[in-house]
């Protein structure tokens, strides 16, 4: 019976670091994807921050680790190598301890975060042009959606330099609210109004994100959640099978 669940152990490690190798994979792809296409929302942020570039390299740099790990202890499991399995249990370790870290300087900096967030798209505001441009149309397409009009509140446009210092009275196509009287809706672009009383929306996008966010903790928190117990049952499974190799045997190793 101890040899059976010997077995199981190890076959059960195998696919864990299977999918492990998987996820690490999906995780690269997503990094690769966000530092290199600039024909998504993405391009919102890309353009006025570096600080998506550095995200985007500590995702390919995640997703490698973790290949490289869920590659290890595959070997570890199959060959029932102490040493990987030693060494596989303890960056899953180290990955664990990063994790909560990042989330709790994440939640004791949420108001730093939340101001560099404001600051870049109140930037990204101030020098809309309205010619098409991919992160200004992704732009008009949020507010569009979200039925928003700048990021704190309307206001933010009286910024932007094309309205600041236009003698005509304008306002960002994407803002028009279809519930107001008046036909000259478009998608993108800037829209002059006969009055100072502009037929926008009149929310600001933040609290629009807020709510979203808000609504989809239960699911973020679970996904979170998920990931460190998924974590923890791949270290006990470690652990197990490195405790139930009595002695090491190299020879198991495949020579190439």
């Amino acid at each position: 019976m101890a040899t059976g669940c010997i077995t199981a152990t190890k076959y059960f490690l195998f696919l864990f670091n299977l999918l492990f190798f998987i996820f690490g994979a999906l995780i690269m792809g997503f990094g690769l994807w966000v530092l290199l296409d600039n024909q998504s929302f993405i391009a919102v942020l890309q353009e006025s921050s570096n600080t998506l570039k550095v995200a985007s390299y500590i995702l390919i740099g995640v997703g490698s680790l973790s290949m490289v790990m869920g590659f290890l202890g595959c070997i570890g499991a199959i060959y029932e190598i102490r040493c990987l399995l030693g060494l596989y249990f303890t960056c899953l370790l180290l990955i664990l301890v990063a994790q909560v870290t990042a989330g709790v300087l994440i939640y004791f900096q949420r108001d730093l975060l939340k101001n560099e967030m404001s600051n870049i798209m109140k930037g990204m505001l101030a020098n809309y042009t309205g010619q098409n441009k991919t992160s200004e149309l992704t732009w008009d397409y949020i507010q569009r959606t979200m039925m928003c009009c700048g990021w704190t509140q309307p206001s933010n446009w009286s910024e932007n330099v094309w309205i600041k210092n236009s003698s005509q009275i304008l306002y960002p196509c994407s803002c028009r609210n279809a519930s107001l009287p008046g036909t000259d809706i478009k998608e993108s672009g800037l829209c002059e109004s006969m009055s100072t009383d502009m037929p926008i929306y009149q929310t600001g996008c933040i609290h629009n994100v807020e709510g979203w966010l808000l609504e989809n903790c239960g699911v973020i928190l679970g996904i979170c959640v998920g990931v460190a117990v998924v974590e923890l049952l791949g270290m006990i499974l470690s652990m197990c099978l490195c405790k139930s190799v009595v002695q090491e045997d190299y020879t198991k190793v495949p020579k190439y």
